[in-house]
């Protein structure tokens, strides 16, 4: 390969894991705003007594008022980081599920923003889950449209493989030196995760 190839390949590399990075910090950030802003106070009923008996105050937040909505989150949240450990149409396919998802999240945040709730209503909380999940489903449709070609966990740091010619040399060592020869392939051996006592 050309030096103009490698460049090319190696800015099209750097490229792909800056995007995978963004679209993971976007699932990872929604998911855990629309996380957090759902075990907030959406509102808070109060009750008033007899005298001298103070009023009572019952406050319910997202999760109590949408069970599901923090359930939800929390599996974004952990597909998220999943976008990491995926590659191809695995990742892709994970992309659609946290767009979905993210969906539905941002659909609970918007409920609580027009539901006629009982008593003194937050209505930042549910401003905040509806755009926790857009966050992370912006990431999730970014990984569909563009994960497939990103790089994998650990591709950087992975070794070329090795061609035939290049694993199995040729030339003959004189038989003072066989077992030097020797020892340096037992050690190439192992570098390509090879056992060289078998066989």
């Amino acid at each position: 390969m050309s030096g103009g190839g490698r460049a090319e390949t190696g800015a099209r590399g750097v490229e792909g894991r800056r995007q995978l990075t963004y679209a993971m910090l976007l699932c990872l950030a929604g998911a855990g705003l629309a996380l957090w802003a759902a075990t907030r106070g959406w509102s808070v009923e109060v009750t008033a007594r007899p005298a001298p008996l103070p009023p009572v105050r019952d406050a319910r937040s997202g999760a109590a008022l949408l069970p599901w909505l923090p359930a939800l989150a929390l599996v974004t949240l952990a597909g998220g980081g999943a976008v990491l450990a995926t590659r191809g149409r695995v990742r892709r396919l994970l992309g659609v599920l946290l767009g979905a998802l993210g969906l539905v999240v941002a659909a609970g945040g918007a409920y609580g923003l027009v539901a006629d709730l009982d008593g003194v209503v937050s209505r930042q909380w549910p401003a905040l889950c509806l755009l926790g999940g857009l966050l992370a489903a912006v990431g999730g449709g970014w990984t569909a449209l563009r994960g497939g070609g990103w790089p994998a966990m650990g591709a950087r740091y992975e070794r070329p493989t090795r061609t035939v010619t290049e694993s199995a040399p040729t030339t003959v060592a004189p038989p003072g030196r066989m077992a030097g020869r020797r020892t340096t392939e037992a050690w190439d051996a192992l570098d390509r995760g090879e056992d060289p006592t078998a066989g």
